[in-house]
């Protein structure tokens, strides 16, 4: 397994991310806290997240503005907001953080919501990277999983992004998709090659309670391919990606050298971001805080100057030391052993060792440059492993 080594993060890094909660249509498998319909609120909210970056720029901010390495604008779908919202959005980050210092400027797109009028700007507002919600290019996939795009309207809009200017894009592909058979996802794959894109993203499908495939499967009108058939699209694409030069850096994610997810790769390596939007997270000094998921809450709260009010939890030892060990082991550079050491005051193998020694016995765990990592197998079975690094 090739491993590549991430950019190294500096202790005082962090990460900045915001949340837009507002999309045309909720896929059939989201849970995100996301809403279609909601466009009355959109100009509230934004004044709310203008004035929620003024205060975190007060608080915890150099002078009046944040200066993090990364900002990450996810959603919902970022790429709903109309011209003049999202140059509002993008004028109100550059009032508070430093953007010229960020290394990487991410921003969640859509393909039926995005032109060139709108990829003009985020490149002019200094984005430097389009992350593509793309799913699968099979238009029978999108449709039984509520995709409002085709797959050559995907295809069209990867290609309006370049000519924008942009030199580093990535797409979320699935599957395990309802009706999906390898055949399609070996064509999507193709077809994401084909296109040029320096990241893929690929998720296995997961049935999250509340969804519209939740529901049907409940009422038994889902069809998913059988577990036989998703272990082959699992072993197919682990095959393809790293035979077309995407190097696997973490469970789910694929990239050319050099294009690893930088503000991704902050969560996996435990270190503290800032969440600004309704139902938001923040990992900041040793706690772990949340903002409220209704749109309204989350205005009136900000109106009320509230900024890291909701402590979700204090993260103790105990759990710091499981949360370190799951993150690390997602990416295949895995646990560095003397970081933990450090950080913890501990050997690993004190706290771990018999759960180690198990997880190597059965292959699925291994050691090496003084890192524990995954090996392919500990990879496709990751939540066996996971048990082990859970502290009674």
């Amino acid at each position: 397994m090739t491993i590549i080594k991430l950019v190294q993060i500096m202790t005082t890094d962090f990460g900045v991310y915001i949340h837009i909660p507002f999309c045309k249509q909720k896929c059939f498998y989201c849970d995100f806290p996301s809403f279609a319909g909601r466009e009355k609120y959109i100009d509230e909210y934004l004044k709310s997240l203008h004035r929620e970056l003024e205060l975190a720029a007060k608080k915890i901010g150099a002078g009046d503005q944040l200066v993090p390495c990364t900002i990450y604008i996810g959603g919902g779908t970022p790429s709903h907001l109309t011209v003049s919202q999202l140059e509002r959005l993008l004028e109100g980050i550059h009032d508070h953080i430093q953007v010229k210092t960020v290394t990487e400027f991410t921003i969640e797109v859509n393909p039926c919501s995005v032109d060139e009028e709108k990829l003009r700007l985020m490149r002019d507002k200094g984005i430097n990277r389009i992350s593509m919600g793309v799913q699968s290019f099979d238009d029978g996939c999108l449709k039984r999983i509520g995709r409002l795009h085709t797959g050559d309207m995907a295809a069209e809009r990867v290609k309006l992004a370049r000519e924008a200017g942009f030199t580093n894009i990535s797409l979320d592909l699935m599957y395990g998709l309802p009706g999906q058979t390898l055949d399609m996802l070996q064509a999507s794959l193709d077809t994401a090659a084909e296109l040029g894109v320096q990241h893929i993203s690929l998720y296995g499908l997961q049935l999250e309670e509340g969804t519209v495939l939740a529901k049907q499967q409940a009422m038994e009108k889902l069809r998913l391919p059988s577990e036989e058939d998703t272990e082959a699209m699992y072993d197919y694409l682990v095959d393809f990606l790293p035979a077309h030069g995407f190097q696997r850096y973490e469970i789910s994610n694929y990239a050319l050298p050099g294009f690893a997810s930088r503000h991704n790769s902050l969560y996996w390596q435990d270190v503290p971001y800032i969440g600004l939007g309704s139902g938001a997270h923040s990992y900041w000094q040793g706690n772990r805080y949340e903002n409220p998921v209704d749109i309204g809450d989350y205005i009136q709260a900000i109106a009320e100057d509230k900024f890291l009010h909701i402590v979700e939890e204090t993260v103790s030892d105990k759990d710091h030391m499981e949360e370190f060990c799951f993150l690390g082991l997602r990416m295949t550079q895995g646990i560095d052993k003397e970081q933990f050491r450090l950080r913890f005051n501990k050997d690993i193998n004190e706290v771990f060792g018999d759960g180690i020694k198990e997880m190597m016995t059965k292959g699925l765990l291994q050691e090496k440059d003084g890192a524990l990592s995954l090996t392919p197998m500990g990879m496709k079975y990751g939540n066996m492993v996971f048990g082990a690094f859970i502290i009674d």
